[in-house]
């Protein structure tokens, strides 16, 4: 008997491809209407082909239940090309009040021999819970219990199903099912031409979508606009994507034909709006993340890095970086941004809420936060109301670190700040860089005789102050002679007294002593802090770097100023002014009466100096060192048993093994067994090395393939080393921020801005995804099913 599965009507299978293919997006008005009247025209529209009833974005259900109960022929394809839907074998069944539920054996039928048979006609709606036979609703006219309501009746379900499927109507459909999706997959339908214009034009729309993502990867990889005053074709401002697209097109046929089509208005869909551009933006950035998800889950173990900054919109965004340790052959620390989230309040409070979500958005457990960092604001590190505390309430083994960096560069502020002659000295520096820059002619002065040219200082940017005061530590007479220039080539006589002025204060022996010693601390500081900001720095390296400046500045302190002498009157020399150091005229002020004397003023210039300017500098950079960095000292004491394991002994080594399994308990769980810890530490075979880092020697452990002797070891590792030291991958966010939002680009959306972020951030994972997933998403999301 010859079954004849289904018509399809050429014209009519023309005018759908599109929609059955990928789902192109219908656009704004019919040919009549502007948007579609210009020959080049961008904007995604089309001609209103159906009414508005017979259309739904909806894509085809999954669930049975779903399934409409008017199929047209080319639904009716999809259902056969894509098949049943299958629940898993593990699946458990809800049970009803009675007690009575599904079985797995409903899904199969018992021979008399005892052999099984599948039956894959049968499938299990999740949303009535019920069955529902798969042919039968795509082919059969009359409405059962099997296409219609479902069959929920446990009891008498395996008679109900026997009796359906020994039925002739059940035994036809079935059939037809069968030959429709055999003859689909070897492509000899009676509509096999119209079947082979469909899959040609669904890979010519491929095709032309695989390029419209690369396009769109590459502008945000580079961080470029996309969009300009217009979106029509050959337009000057519409916009780096048009101007990729023309580009590309004079080049490549497939894209060639794609804009002769748009020309010509033989296809009304161009895919080159601005609503395709956000869509493919969500796509790309949604398989980045996609992909850092799965690594996160996969490490387990992870830290949160968070910090916030205003846009060009006055907007706080909030950036989320997320630190982890791989489990390759070869461990590395990886650093993964999330994305921006707008904070609409700064509190402590709405910013762990909205981390929170983010997190559950995403599908991350917060249970395996094990770390957390940001910068010194009292909102993220307060210890009662901030973010690290509200989040510890919930997950007392995500240890708070600080800011590294944030701290040491706060140490120069706070030294800063208690010495009287810093306002001087670095308002001297700022009004160097404000005279030379706020003239181009005065500014070709002074690169003529400086190769370090001068710099302004931010109280912000801490790197700045060393910056500025680099060039006057080593070009202190060409700042001098260009002063000396601009005074007398100067016609306006403000300039001329402020460069004389100026001039004067530079060739003093006070600001060249202080600039030997400023210069000294921030270089001395910066180096460090440069360390610190390295995206692998791990905590027992950090706090070794920072043991090592103390030492450095409490050696400065002994012998510094003398040495700062030397080098000033060197700088002296070479301006050809005396190194004398001027008392200043001590002040005489009202003192009230106190039961102590007034300190004895000192008379020495130069000892003068060094009480009242170096000693208090000096001092003041050591104390806020010690007292800022007691919370990094406190976390690395909590994992000290994994830097000095050859010099414990046995009891000290227990204590600390148990002490660290309870760091990592909570809830009656724990990361790792204590006691398994110390006996594993004890066995550890002869190292290369006694002072590896953490991460030194889990890659040896690795590289040794000893993961399975020492599992506790390779667990307390990988948590310390996944402990962030610094939050500067999340300022360095804030960079791809401004080149992103700027003040030509204000309007941006949140979600756009946020995905370009991630494309531009995370190039080196987007250049791993597929661009067929990409767009596999896209379709998927325009998917449509149309009714005749």
């Amino acid at each position: 008997m010859t079954v004849v599965p289904f018509l399809i009507q050429p014209i009519y299978l023309l005018l759908c491809v599109l929609y059955i293919c990928i789902g192109p997006e219908p656009l704004q008005g019919t040919s009549e209407q502007p948007a579609a009247s210009h020959p080049d025209c961008t904007t995604d529209s089309t001609h209103t082909l159906f009414s508005d009833a017979a259309k739904t974005d909806d894509p085809l259900p999954t669930d049975p239940a779903d399934c409409p109960s008017h199929l047209t022929d080319t639904m009716r394809t999809e259902f056969v090309r894509r098949g049943p839907y299958q629940i898993t074998p593990d699946f458990i069944f809800p049970r009803r009040d009675d007690g009575r539920s599904c079985h797995h054996q409903y899904f199969s039928r018992t021979l008399v021999n005892g052999e099984r048979i599948k039956r894959s006609w049968v499938t299990y709606s999740k949303k009535k819970n019920s069955l529902f036979c798969f042919c039968c609703q795509l082919f059969s006219p009359k409405q059962i219990h099997l296409t219609n309501a479902g069959l929920s009746d446990w009891k008498n379900a395996s008679a109900a199903l026997t009796s359906h499927e020994n039925s002739p109507e059940h035994l036809n459909n079935l059939a037809l099912w069968k030959e429709l999706a055999v003859r689909l997959k070897q492509g000899t339908t009676i509509d096999k031409q119209e079947q082979a214009l469909l899959e040609a034009e669904k890979s010519q729309w491929r095709a032309v979508l695989t390029r419209l993502v690369a396009i769109v990867q590459s502008l945000a990889g580079r961080n470029m606009a996309l969009r300009g005053k217009t979106e029509i074709l050959h337009s000057p401002s519409n916009g780096n994507f048009l101007k990729e697209v023309a580009l590309l097109a004079q080049f490549d046929p497939v894209m060639k034909d794609h804009i002769h089509k748009i020309k010509s208005q033989t296809s009304h869909h161009s895919y080159l709006g601005k609503t395709i551009q956000n869509e493919l933006i969500e796509c790309i950035s949604g398989k980045i993340l996609s992909t850092i998800v799965q690594e996160i889950k996969k490490c387990k173990y992870f830290s949160l890095i968070l910090d916030c900054t205003p846009d060009v919109s006055h907007t706080e965004q909030l950036s989320v970086v997320i630190r982890i340790v791989t489990l390759e052959e070869d461990p590395q620390i990886k650093e993964h941004f999330m994305g921006f989230l707008v904070a609409e309040e700064s509190t402590g409070e709405s910013l762990s809420a909205l981390i929170l979500k983010r997190l559950e958005e995403l599908q991350i457990a917060f249970d395996d936060c094990r770390g957390q960092s940001y910068d010194n604001g009292a909102n993220m590190k307060g210890k009662n109301k901030g973010v690290q505390a509200r989040l510890l309430q919930l997950n007392p083994r995500a240890l708070f670190v600080p800011c590294g960096a944030h701290t040491l560069n706060l140490v120069v502020a706070d030294a800063a700040k208690s010495s009287k002659d810093d306002i001087s000295f670095f308002g001297i520096v700022q009004k160097l860089y404000c005279l030379f820059s706020a003239s181009t002619q005065r500014w070709a002065i002074l690169k003529k005789h400086v190769n370090l040219s001068l710099k302004m200082w931010s109280e912000t940017r801490w790197e700045s102050r060393v910056k500025a005061v680099e060039p006057l530590r080593y070009e202190a007479a060409a700042v001098r002679e260009a002063l000396l220039e601009v005074r007398n080539q100067a016609k306006d006589p403000i300039i001329r007294i402020e460069a004389q002025s100026l001039a004067e204060e530079v060739g003093s022996f006070r600001f060249a002593l202080c600039t030997v010693v400023w210069y000294d601390m921030l270089s001395q500081i910066q180096q460090v802090s440069k360390l610190l900001q390295s995206q692998t720095m791990q905590v027992d390296v950090a706090v070794s770097l920072l043991k090592k400046t103390e030492k450095a500045l409490e050696s400065y302190r002994a012998t510094g100023f003398v040495a700062a002498q030397t080098s000033a009157k060197d700088m002296c020399e070479d301006m050809n002014v005396d190194a004398v150091l001027v008392q200043k005229r001590l002040k005489s002020t009202k003192r009230h009466f106190s039961y102590e004397s007034p300190d004895e003023p000192l008379r020495d210039a130069l000892q003068n100096l060094e009480v009242t300017f170096f000693n208090v500098v000096v001092d003041a950079a050591v104390s806020a060192q010690k007292e800022r960095f007691t919370t990094l000292k406190h976390v690395q004491d909590k994992f000290g048993i994994l830097y000095n394991v050859p010099d414990l002994p046995h009891q000290e080594l227990m204590k600390q093994a148990e002490a660290l399994a309870h760091t990592l308990s909570h809830g009656g769980q724990s990361d790792l067994d204590g006691k398994e810890l110390a006996q594993e530490l004890e066995h550890l075979p002869d190292l290369p090395s006694k002072s590896m880092t953490t991460l030194e020697l889990l890659k040896f452990i690795h590289t040794k393939q000893l993961t399975e002797i020492y599992p506790n070891l390779c667990i307390a590792l990988r948590i310390s080393a996944t402990l962030p030291v610094t939050v500067a991958s999340a300022e360095r966010s804030f960079s791809k921020l401004k080149l992103l939002k700027t003040y030509l680009r204000s309007t941006m959306a949140q979600e756009r801005l946020s995905g370009l972020a991630v494309i531009s951030i995370n190039h080196e994972v987007g250049g791993q995804i597929s661009y067929d997933d990409v767009i596999d998403d896209f379709a998927a999301r325009k998917a449509r099913r149309i009714a005749l």
